[in-house]
């Protein structure tokens, strides 16, 4: 199955490129320019073309968005890029403007592979916030068009229960264009998501604060209450219900 059809370039598109950015300092001893390592500050394809350089022939970047709010779901992308045709601007979904991420989040989804997954607030309360952002990871790559054969993952853990060949990277949407396609991805998808959510549970401020522990936010809870999608195994939501509870007795 041709995981990528013809079609349209995407706008901005490029192919990957195999071009160093090396770092130039001044060696005092002998004021002689030397090339030392770095760590990137940018994403780039050198992850997916040294997992490709060992046979992999789909290789996906996943990432996961909404381990700190104390309403919603986590969610979770992952995509495997075509290499002949990756959007420009690619980065970390905190470094990107919300009108970038919404275009590039067009265009990854006309031209890449993309899965989207969620763990909901209930299998958080029940596992803990990193088990489930895990659980919506592996989900979302067994969501695939077709299997990828190696992954690439935003952290320092792989998830319970992935069993494809993978790598984790620290700071991974900083440093591979395909984490990064994928921190645009969910992060997009769950702000939509808060939004939606927001128009059902006004007051809140979820369209704008996604569900984080804002001062608003805060303050509607002792005002408004617990709804049926806080985070119950959070502190701040916790400590309201607890707190209401010695109340009634």
């Amino acid at each position: 199955r041709d995981r990528f059809p013809k079609r349209s370039r995407c706008n901005s598109g490029r192919r990957c490129g195999h071009g160093l950015r090396p770092l130039f300092t001044l060696d005092p001893s002998r004021w002689l320019w030397s090339l030392v390592g770095m760590t990137k500050t940018t994403p780039d394809f050198e992850f997916e073309l040294a997992a490709m350089a060992q046979g992999a022939r789909a290789v996906a970047g996943v990432d996961e968005v909404g381990r700190g709010p104390l309403a919603g779901p986590v969610c979770a992308a992952a995509v495997v890029l075509d290499p002949d045709n990756i959007p420009d601007g690619l980065n970390d979904s905190k470094q990107v403007t919300p009108k970038m991420r919404e275009a590039l989040f067009d265009q990854l989804m006309a031209c890449a592979d993309v899965s989207i997954a969620e763990a909901t607030v209930e299998e958080i309360d029940v596992h803990n916030i990193l088990r489930a952002s895990h659980i919506a990871m592996v989900r979302a790559i067994n969501g695939l068009s077709a299997p990828a054969d190696f992954i690439l993952i935003d952290g320092n853990q792989i998830p319970r229960g992935l069993n494809t060949p993978s790598q984790t990277i620290v700071k991974g949407d900083t440093r591979s264009l395909s984490i990064a396609a994928a921190s645009i991805v969910a992060k997009v998808w769950r702000d939509r998501l808060m939004v939606d959510l927001a128009q059902q549970h006004p007051g809140y401020g979820w369209d704008t604060n996604a569900g984080y522990p804002t001062p608003v936010h805060k303050k509607a809870l002792l005002k408004l209450g617990v709804t049926p999608h806080h985070r119950r195994s959070f502190k701040p939501v916790h400590n309201i219900l607890y707190q209401d509870k010695n109340l009634s007795n």
